[in-house]
This record gives C-alpha cells, structure tokens and sequence, in this order.
C-alpha cells in the first residue's frame, strides 16, 4: 500500500522545502552506502498479493472496509479502490521447507479472510484483472478513505492539467478518457521481497530486470479489461497509462513516466535512488522533523522518509527499497511484475522460479546482462506482457526464442540449482518447479485458460458480458481448488 501520509493537498513552500529533504536524504544513502550500516542478509524473502472482492453476482463489491473489520487481521490492508484488499505476509527465510510452510499459511490466511468476507455476501477474487469490472463501477464513491489514495490522484491530474487517455492495443482494442486515477485499481499485483547486501543489489536488480520478460509469460493472468480482450498481461500497460503524469508533449520530449521499466543496467542502488531524485517530481511532497545527517552522526539509523516516500510514488517493476527494522537499516529488491493468482501454488511456483533463476544469474562471472542490451530485456517485457505464450524473448547465446523454449532449456535447471544453493528442501523444488515446467510443456498460463474459456462459453451462445460472468464462476472454483492453472478444464 505504502507510506501513509496526513493529507492530500500541498503548497508551494512544501514542494521546495521536500525537494531540498529529499536531496539531504540522498546524500547521506550514499554516505550510509560507504560505510556499510546495513543489516546482513539472510536468505529471507517476503510477498504481497492484491485482491479484489465480489458480490454474489460476481461484480465488484466496494465494501472493503467492512469485509477489513469482519476479518480482524492486520496483515490486511485497504488498497486503491473500494473493491481492492491486499494481503502482506511477513518475511521468512528460504530455506528447508519454509515455502511449504507458506503456503499452508496463506492458504488458511485466504480461507479464513474469504469465510468472514463471505458473511456480507462477498467472496475474494484473486486474479490480474477482474474480468466483469465496466468503467460504470469506478464512478462515485469508488476510491478507499484515505489521504494517500485523494493525494495521489490530486497529484497526477495537477502535473498533466487534463483527463488520462487510455489507448491499449490488442484483438479488440481500447480507447478512453478517464477524469480520475480509478482504472490503475484494476491493476491487483503479487510482490516478490527479497533482501540482499548493498554490494550485492546491483547484480540482483539486473537480473530481475532480465527475468521479467520470462516472468511474464510464465505468469500472465489480465487478458479482459472493460469486457475487451487485449494483452495477455494488460495490467502491465494499463498501470502505466492510468498513473501517466505527462501531457503528451512531455511524453514527445522523452520525460520518464511514474511506471518505469528503467533506463539501463546499474552498478549501485544509488543509481536508482539519484535518478528517483533527479528525474521524478514529487507526489506526495510530505516533510517529517527527522535531521538524517543528525540522526546518523549520532550512531542512529536515520529512517530517510522523504526519499522512502518519494521512492513509493516512481512505480518501477523491480524497485528498490531501503527500509529499517528494529533500528538497522536492510536493502531489498521488490518485483512488481506477476499478476495476482491464479493459485496460492501457482503463486509460489512462480516464486520459487523467479527467487532460484535470480540467484543464478546474479552469480554468473560473466553476467547475462552484460551481453544483451537494456533495450532488448524491456522488448522481452513487453512482448511477455503482450504475447504471453505466443511471446519470442531475445537472450544471450539464444538469440530470438520462444519464451517456452527459454524456460525449458535454460532458465528452469537455473532455478532448480539457485534454490539448491539457497539451501531450500528437495521437496519443496519438487513440488514447485514442476508447475513451471507444466506451463512450458502445456504452453498454458491464466491468461490463455480465461480467453479460451471465454470463447468457449461464446460458442454456447453467451454474450461477452454473460461469458466474463461466467469464466469468473468457474475461474474461482479452480482458484479454491489450488490446483494449478495449466491443468483446469475448459468448459466444453
């Protein structure tokens, strides 16, 4: 969700007054970098997964707050919209059988959040998009109480001065202007954390940005916005477009938007931190009374709420994130990039993937990154999110692929060695990686289950409206089911 803020509109002064914080923050990161006050990292990750909830007619239901105060759980939180809850499981170590352990967790955690919600009439959708959500839903009271939501909103139509303008390709493509932030709430994200060492983040968030195309493919579960079929993984695209702070003259002139891929490989985390600062106009320009030079001078860990603040509202895919717990300061890499669901499993599998290649290619004495342009890792991000399993990937010693082929032959024994190293259980490998290696064999995602099951139901004789109604029914059954994407039935 975010750091939370105390209110929603700002003056001149303050803007200044943040942007000379912000400045002091960063200097004394980098002072911090050099003289190592960072916590060891552990083998140790973390994971969010955003939710939407619907009625008893598979609608969106916008009553989080009540469905937040039946469930009673602080590990879930409001998101954007009123329809949008999100689930923050605490961090864990890798090893052993820790991510079995998870997900009986989360499985209890889900199963229990969806008993409570259910006694207002509302079940919980874990999906990229919801499928049956119309741009008739996102007018009125659409957006969660709180300042953070309203200030965000205030702050992109202030810096663009006119409506957003969505314009996504596709089979059936989508054109419209919206007056209000209200369709980045269908964008509902899993969060992958994983904490590492200042002299080891750069090698991570390369490869991060490497894996993103093949996670994408892998993982691609938004085909259906506002009844249209577009990309495979349209959350990607549309979280882009509908948190756009440029006019289009800016976007004429190169400016960099708020949901950034990146510009190029880095060598430090202070390359994203700087360019954060350099290139980005603050949102949420709120100041704290903390002296961070003071603060560190004095053997304290100084928090830098201006620069986390300002960190949170630039929406890399793979973002960096500095954070202090119990007083020491620790750095993780944050993928944005799945889609939630479709299953707790097919959410762990797509972990457990991503957290074993990571490490793999993090490791290489010669770095896959070093030998593919940035430009040819964000085309295998768009043509992942586009395409996915129709989707070609450029990599190293490959040339021009098909994703599959990728997983297949290279990326998956990666992921098996990479966990092997991190010292995770065989059965925990054995039960995850082989999901992966399904979807490859199969060449089957959430995305290519609910566009063939919409078809089919079609065929039936339902209307779009009907068949997205329908596709979520069954879709839900397989969520509870755990039973991995690649595997459900396409009704006949």
């Amino acid at each position: 969700m975010g750091d939370e803020i105390t209110t929603h509109t700002f003056s001149r002064e303050q803007r200044q007054r943040y942007r000379e914080k912000v400045r002091r923050c960063l200097d004394v990161f980098e002072d911090m970098l050099g003289s190592h006050h960072f916590a060891d990292a552990p083998s140790r990750s973390g994971l969010e997964i955003e939710l939407n909830l619907v009625d008893a007619q598979y609608q969106p239901a916008m009553r989080n707050a009540q469905v937040l105060d039946e469930i009673a759980d602080p590990a879930f939180q409001t998101e954007l919209a009123r329809y949008n809850i999100e689930l923050n499981v605490p961090p864990a170590e890798l090893p052993g059988e820790s991510v079995l352990e998870l997900e009986q967790r989360l499985r209890k955690h889900l199963n229990v959040a969806e008993e409570r919600a259910g006694k207002h009439g509302i079940a919980i959708a874990m999906i990229g998009i919801l499928p049956t959500l119309r741009p008739e839903h996102l007018t009125g009271n659409w957006m969660s109480a709180n300042p953070r939501y309203q200030a965000l909103e205030e702050a992109v139509f202030a810096a663009r001065r006119e409506d957003l303008d969505l314009d996504i390709s596709g089979p059936e493509p989508l054109r419209m202007t919206t007056g209000t932030i209200a369709p980045e709430s269908a964008c509902t994200s899993v969060q992958l954390h994983l904490q590492v060492s200042p002299n080891e983040f750069a090698a991570h968030w390369n490869a991060a940005q490497l894996l993103a195309g093949p996670q994408l493919a892998l993982g691609a579960n938004s085909p259906y916005l506002f009844g249209k079929q577009l990309w495979a993984e349209t959350r990607t695209e549309l979280f882009l477009q509908a948190t756009d702070t440029r006019s289009p003259e800016l976007r004429n002139q190169g400016v960099r938007p708020p949901v950034f891929f990146g510009d190029g490989w880095i060598t430090s985390i202070f390359d994203l931190f700087e360019e954060n600062v350099r290139f980005f106009p603050a949102l949420l320009p709120e100041c704290t009374d903390e002296d961070p030079e003071a603060e560190l001078a004095a053997g304290r860990t100084p928090r830098l709420q201006e620069l986390r603040l300002h960190n949170g509202t630039v929406y890399r895919w793979n973002r960096p994130i500095y954070d202090v717990v119990d007083g020491e300061a620790h750095l993780r890499v944050e993928n944005r990039v799945l889609p939630a669901g479709p299953t707790v499993v097919d959410i762990l599998a797509n972990a457990a993937f991503y957290y074993g290649a990571l490490e793999m290619l993090a490791r290489e004495e010669r770095p896959a990154w070093t030998r593919i342009s940035f430009a040819a890792a964000h085309g295998n991000f768009t043509n992942g999110a586009r395409d996915g399993v129709e989707a070609q990937m450029y990599w190293p010693g490959y040339g021009e692929v098909p994703w599959d082929e990728l997983v297949l032959r290279h990326l998956l024994p990666l992921a098996a060695e990479g966990l092997a190293l991190r010292g995770v259980s065989p059965s925990v490998i054995d039960r995850y990686l082989p999901i992966i290696e399904g979807r490859c064999k199969w060449r089957r995602n959430g995305a290519w289950w609910q566009t063939e099951t919409v078809a089919a139901l079609e065929r039936r004789g339902l209307d779009r409206t009907e068949a997205l109604t329908e596709m979520l029914r069954h879709y839900l059954d397989g969520m509870h089911s755990n039973e991995p994407v690649h595997t459900w039935e396409v009704p006949a």
